[in-house]
């Protein structure tokens, strides 16, 4: 899929937000190595720790249909603003995916693109806790 594919996956995703606290959508693509693409879109709740964000969505409905593999993923928010993941996504994406994997961050008509460990260096891994 073209990169230019994989942003609008993610900003028709965060059109489906629930943001009735923040005004803040954001949507994420995530793309398997096998080529499929998995959506996902924030969806607050009155209890903020309960909110789900737009990269865990996508990474859930993911792995519960047996994927573990990971190519890159798109994340847009309805600012395109260069939205990037925050750490616990991130971190959360790292139980996956290595330090290469490509994030795109959607701007108006570019994107920027940052390797995960770039964004989140030093990861807690299964190794730290052995």
């Amino acid at each position: 899929m073209k990169t230019e594919d994989l942003i609008q996956a993610a900003r028709e995703a965060h059109a489906e937000a629930h943001v009735p606290y923040s005004e803040y959508r954001v949507g994420a693509a995530l793309e398997t190595v096998d080529g499929t693409v998995f959506t996902g879109c924030n969806i607050e709740n009155a209890n903020y720790s309960n909110s789900l964000h737009a990269e865990e969505v996508a990474i859930a409905q993911a792995i519960a249909t047996g994927h573990r593999e990971f190519s890159r993923i798109a994340v847009s928010s309805d600012r395109r603003d260069g939205v990037t993941p925050c750490g616990m996504c991130r971190q959360t994406l790292a139980e996956f995916c290595d330090e290469a994997f490509p994030v795109v961050c959607d701007r108006d008509e570019e994107y920027d693109e940052y390797p995960l460990g770039e964004l989140l260096p030093n990861t807690i891994t299964q190794e730290h806790l052995e």
